[in-house]
């Protein structure tokens, strides 16, 4: 979702050959992209069917992972039509109309530039891809990597007609601007080279936070810091970039965000999400604070089933938020709420994050799985409680105590769709489907509810907007995830993590102190770097260190996830705070204060956990 702050003052009226170049353009993308979201759905559910009778479909990953580069490419261009990659406008939205104006112009000109730059590293990334051949299908790599340049063309010709869209002072004035900064790097490119990691700190601190703060988009203004870093300090090819974030984008557990995108969408338009809310409502409806509850509740119970954690909140937001806001709770209490979930979550069992941290340092998954579920429920406990607290401060509408009978209708009403979590969750847990798969099992499960039990609701004309909505919404994400991994490798590449490690080895105070400053660091790690790249890179390094201390490397585990929770859903950086966002349909601006308190109690739970070892080691 975009938080663009208003464009009527900074663009003029499209002429009619703008017009025209636009809906041809959106036409062009409008029906590959939703075809894309179908084409998965049907690939996956094709393979569960053909493994369950005994005859594996060898091809069928494959094949979904070429697809989902493309889709994630082309709705990424979708997002850019509609306005809905991810942006921060609260200091945008104080300024002047001129300022206003200038800041939308500067928003659009980021993007032309960042895909400018990276356009040909796109062809020649393809070509590199074009030498590599899949093993099931025999295709050439480069059918899969021609995503990247198309849908970087795509998205440069959308930026360029919105460019011609605004006022001539201000694209002068943007443009301006843009060489200034380059001017000024280019000067101080050999004064940079030779500041070691404080370099990390003009293009990943300052640059970066001017961007995001200007109103950026902030996966381009990611992208754009990685490619300055690597332009003025290294001699690194910028198709570096492009294979970084075509690895981030293509991890196939990704896949499942997509999916249960849409899973939310159709829970909602087959009235699925309606009757669930009216039997929960029914049921704790009358409870102070009992619809946070149950969303708190909705998390823990399909954590890590997807592998993600904007899988998870897009499985949950579109059920509950209306009925939420219905009831008088405001935008930002409930992105903090559920922003605050997912990090609470994140140890709940199967988790991916839990999966590579033992994968890079030798712990047991059996003991991780186990260990990580009573600190989630500490941690689930502590929002319950804050958000009782929090309960009433913004006018709730107060709902009396439903009859059992009720209830008990409610219930019948409900049950169909009620199963549905425990079928996704038993399909994972029994192996019956993946991960990924789930939720085409999900998907299936929803319309066949749709069409014969909750009849009415799903319309052939619904079908179209949910899959373009699910294509943007996707892209959107995707892209972050593409641009904050190709940050990620570069802040590897500069030796910062063996720096930061070497540190962190010497602080004062010994395990109490070195407990602390992992808490922290972590944290960082993951507003910057997201769960998994943070684990792969520090993991090793610092858990030799933690052993060197006596501290359980389970518990060490468990608390590192949680703390690297705590900062993805932290902004201004917080990768999964945006998807929170997106997901949510709520601007960031609405959640910016009031997530903080969420996120300090979290903390304060943290801390409990860090230093009482048994909550994470006492059922081993």
């Amino acid at each position: 979702m975009s938080a663009a702050a208003p464009a009527a003052p900074a663009e003029t009226a499209p002429s009619d050959w703008l017009g025209r170049a636009e809906r041809a353009l959106r036409a062009a993308i409008a029906l590959p992209a939703p075809i894309l979201v179908v084409a998965e759905v049907l690939i996956l559910f094709v393979g569960i069917a053909a493994r369950t009778f005994g005859r594996p479909i060898i091809w069928s990953d494959e094949l979904a992972a070429i697809l989902f580069l493309w889709l994630a490419m082309l709705g990424s261009v979708v997002a850019i039509q509609r306005g809905e990659h991810m942006r921060l406008t609260f200091l945008v939205g104080k300024l002047s109309p001129r300022g206003q104006a200038w800041c939308e112009t500067l928003a659009v000109g980021a993007m032309f530039l960042f895909l400018f730059l990276m356009l040909h590293a796109t062809y020649d990334y393809t070509e590199d891809q074009s030498f590599v051949e899949t093993p099931a299908l025999g295709w050439s790599g480069s059918v899969r990597a021609l995503a990247m340049p198309v849908g970087f063309v795509a998205a440069l010709l959308s930026c360029g007609l919105r460019l011609a869209r605004f006022g001539v002072r201000d694209f002068l004035g943007v443009g301006l601007a843009f060489g200034v900064v380059a001017a000024l790097l280019a000067l101080a490119a050999p004064t940079l080279a030779g500041m070691g990691d404080w370099a990390l700190a003009v293009f990943f601190v300052g640059l970066l936070g001017i961007g995001i703060l200007s109103g950026v988009p902030i996966a381009f203004a990611f992208g754009l810091a990685t490619a300055a870093y690597l332009l003025c300090v290294t001699s690194t090819p910028l198709t570096i970039v492009i294979g970084r974030m075509d690895e981030g984008m293509s991890s196939l557990i990704l896949l499942a965000v997509p999916l249960f995108v849409l899973l939310g969408q159709l829970v909602d338009a087959t009235g699925m999400a309606r009757v669930m809310v009216a039997f929960l409502a029914a049921l704790l409806g009358h409870v102070k604070a009992g619809m946070s509850y149950v969303l708190l509740g909705a998390m823990l119970l399909v954590s890590g089933i997807s592998g993600s954690k904007t899988a998870d909140m897009a499985a949950v937001a579109p059920v509950l938020f209306p009925e939420m806001r219905r009831r008088g709770m405001k935008e930002g209490e409930l992105l903090s709420l559920l922003a605050a979930s997912g990090a609470m979550s994140e140890t709940i069992p199967p988790s991916i994050v839990l999966i590579a941290i033992a994968s890079v340092t030798g712990v047991s998954i059996a003991a991780l799985f186990t260990a990580g579920i009573l600190p989630a429920l500490v941690l689930a406990l502590v929002l319950a409680v804050l958000a009782r607290w929090r309960a009433g401060r913004d006018n709730a509408i107060t709902v009396p105590r439903a009859p059992a009978a009720v209830v008990g209708r409610t219930l019948l009403v409900a049950l169909p769709a009620l199963l549905l979590p425990f079928l996704i969750r038993t399909a994972v847990v029994e192996g019956f489907a993946t991960a990924t798969e789930v939720s085409t099992i999900g998907i299936a499960y929803t319309v066949v509810l749709g069409l014969l039990v909750y009849r009415g609701n799903l319309t052939a004309g619904m079908i179209l907007p949910m899959l373009a909505r699910t294509a943007s919404l996707s892209g959107a994400i995707l892209f972050i995830v593409g641009a904050a991994s190709a940050m990620s490798w570069a802040l590897t590449q500069s030796g910062f993590s063996q720096d930061l490690a070497q540190a962190m080895a010497g602080v004062p105070g010994g395990r109490v102190g070195f407990l602390l400053v992992s808490v922290v660091a972590f944290i960082v790690f993951g507003s910057l770097l997201e769960g998994i790249p943070a684990i792969v890179l520090f993991g090793p390094l610092l858990f030799p260190i933690a052993h060197q201390f006596g501290i359980d490397e389970v518990h060490f585990s468990i608390v590192a996830v949680l703390a690297m929770g705590l900062g993805l859903f932290a902004p201004p950086f917080g990768l999964c705070y945006y998807a929170a966002c997106i997901i949510g349909q709520v601007p960031p601006e609405a959640g910016m204060r009031r997530i903080w308190i969420y996120l300090g109690a979290l903390f304060l739970g943290l801390l409990v956990i860090t230093f009482v070892p048994w909550i994470s080691i006492g059922f081993l």
